[in-house]
C-alpha cells in the first residue's frame, strides 16, 4: 500500500512533456531517493489509470520540489 505522506523530492519543470519521460524522470528519482518499488509502480500505475492531465497530478502529488521532502516529523 502506497504511504501518501512521502514525497520524491525534485519537480517535472524542464522534463520533457511525453508521458514516458515525465514517469522515467519520476522512477529514477525515486530510486535514487531509496524509494522501494513496490511503491514507486503503485503510482505509476496510478498515473496511468486516466489521462494525460491525471498522470500530471498524480506524479506532482507524490513530488515535493522543498528540501524536507514532505516528510512529517
Amino acid at each position: 500500500m502506497r504511504d501518501d505522506n512521502k514525497k520524491v523530492i525534485g519537480d517535472l519543470v524542464g522534463v520533457d512533456g511525453n508521458a514516458f519521460a515525465l514517469m522515467g524522470h519520476f522512477q529514477k528519482l525515486a530510486r535514487k531517493q531509496g524509494f522501494e518499488n513496490k511503491w514507486i509502480n503503485s503510482v505509476l500505475d496510478e498515473a496511468m489509470s486516466g489521462d494525460y492531465d491525471h498522470l500530471l497530478q498524480t506524479l506532482t502529488q507524490h513530488m515535493d520540489d522543498s528540501e524536507d521532502g514532505g516528510y512529517d516529523d
